[in-house]
């Protein structure tokens, strides 16, 4: 077996090192992208439940139009009292 010589072994070295550095960089970028993509399917699955309970709530919009005409009905027989009752005060005042 042959020795390195100084140069030799000192590349070697930063060769090594190098590596490591390159393997911790790695690791620590990967780390962030888990930690992003897990953000990132934890949002989403909030928006989906958000739709989902849009969804729901739209469900129920043919009773709209029914609420609107009994809310009409009960405006219109407002109004008839309203108007009787204002006929019969000016009748009660005079």
């Amino acid at each position: 077996m042959g020795s390195l010589s100084s140069t030799e072994e000192a590349l070697w070295w930063g060769a090594i090192i190098a590596g490591f550095v390159v393997v911790l960089a790695v690791a620590g970028l990967l780390t962030i992208l888990v930690m992003l993509v897990r953000t990132i399917d934890q949002r989403v699955t909030a928006i989906r439940a958000t739709l989902t309970q849009a969804a729901e709530n739209t469900s129920d919009t043919a009773l709209i139009e029914k609420t609107a005409a009994a809310v009409d009905d009960v405006l219109e027989e407002g109004l008839k009292h309203h108007l009787f009752l204002g006929r019969v005060l000016e009748k009660v005042r005079s």
